[in-house]
């Protein structure tokens, strides 16, 4: 009750539970790892599309 009445007897349920979700936690590393390894593929992919250009 002391709650309530703390906040002026306003019963909106968001006053009383928070309906916000987490934010998901992200590895920088892990996602750094990832891109840096997307980026060789790319580059190896690029150059042998090149050379066959080349050729």
């Amino acid at each position: 009750m002391e709650e309530i009445e703390k906040n002026d007897y306003n019963l909106n349920i968001s006053r009383y539970i928070s309906t916000a979700k987490p934010e998901p936690v992200i590895d920088l590393n892990d996602v750094n790892e990832k891109l840096t390894e997307i980026e060789k593929k790319a580059t190896k992919s690029l150059n042998e599309h090149n050379e066959y250009l080349e050729n």
